[in-house]
């Protein structure tokens, strides 16, 4: 594939800019009717196969975390999705945009994601209501 074609790829599928990649056992948490339904596609294009639910009974390479601001304690569900976790992997928390039903406070986001022991690392827009932050989890010392 051309370097052309990998960039027009990149830009018609969100996913891939994420970092998605074949393979990948992705665990989704939160999925309701509001969600990004062409990030969660792209993400099934990439990885090949369709998203783990929240009754999966073994680790993920990736949590995808769709959360809103009535769902509960953010650092009580970043402190779950990790146990989910396989040694490495990061978690995607979509959150709604300012002003949608459900806007979390970047500053709350922050706050949760360091009590959780996580790295905020990029930030992204996930869709027409939907912004992406992804939280590294700290590797194990061995």
């Amino acid at each position: 594939m051309s370097a052309t074609a990998d960039h027009a790829e990149e830009r018609t599928n969100p996913a891939i800019r994420l970092g998605f990649e074949p393979g990948q056992v992705v665990q989704e948490i939160g999925y309701d009717d509001d969600v990004e339904q062409e990030l969660r596609e792209g993400i099934e294009a990439v990885i090949g196969q369709e998203l783990v639910d929240e009754d999966y009974e073994d680790v993920a390479d990736v949590v995808v975390l769709w959360f809103r601001d009535e769902d509960g304690d953010l650092t009580d569900a970043l402190v779950d999705a990790i146990g989910l976790l396989d040694e490495g992997g990061d978690i995607w928390l979509l959150t709604p945009k300012t002003g949608r039903d459900g806007y979390i406070e970047p500053s709350d986001i922050n706050e949760a994601a360091q009590t959780s022991g996580l790295s905020q690392t990029k930030s992204i827009n996930a869709g027409k209501d939907w912004s992406g932050t992804r939280l590294s989890a700290p590797k194990s010392k061995r």
